[in-house]
């Protein structure tokens, strides 16, 4: 079952979904057909898993659930506010990390090819300016900057990296 407040995030977004999904499909088809562009499935899904992943994270870095006029630029402030067995706690200081875990992975799994020496360096550079960019952003809709998601952002993109790395060596292991 998924919770109410993951539905609204998924039936926000699903216009775009289609529509990129749709043109994604067309492009792909055109550029295979005309451009004799080699076909990879696999390639294609997890970038379109991608796209539907940062959709949203959009949505749920720029929807606005409540009203916040204090920024935090103390560290540690917000995170330490919280009862570990608080709701709270789950969904800003949990929530946090495990939004960033999903975003590290996919940007270490396309930069690896890219460039393999330094995936783990871009990725975590790209997941400090992504996160500073979304806390900036909040400031101005409504929301408020908080130095703690960027600190929590940033943990997930660590442990991103991690599960990366660890389903990366099964998965050459077993390919050998």
């Amino acid at each position: 079952m998924i919770p109410n407040e993951a539905y609204a995030v998924l039936v926000e977004i699903a216009p775009m979904v289609f529509l990129f999904i749709l043109v994604a499909i067309l492009l792909r088809f055109f550029s295979i057909v005309y451009g004799h562009a080699k076909a990879n499935t696999f390639r294609d899904f997890k970038i379109i898993i991608y796209v539907i992943y940062c959709f949203i994270l959009f949505e749920l870095v720029t929807s606005t659930d409540f009203e916040s006029v204090s920024n935090n630029f103390v560290p540690f402030r917000e995170i330490t506010r919280y009862s570990i067995t608080s709701p709270l706690f789950w969904r800003n200081v949990i929530g946090n990390i495990a939004l960033f875990i999903p975003f590290s992975y996919l940007i270490t799994d396309t930069t690896e090819f890219l460039c393999n020496k330094y995936n783990y360096f871009i990725t975590m550079f790209i997941s400090i300016i992504v996160s500073c960019a979304i806390e900036y952003i909040q400031m101005f809709i409504g929301r408020s900057f908080d130095i703690d998601d960027i600190i929590l952002n940033v943990i997930g993109s660590l442990f991103g990296c991690i599960l990366y790395a660890i389903i990366h060596k099964l998965f050459y292991k077993e390919k050998k």
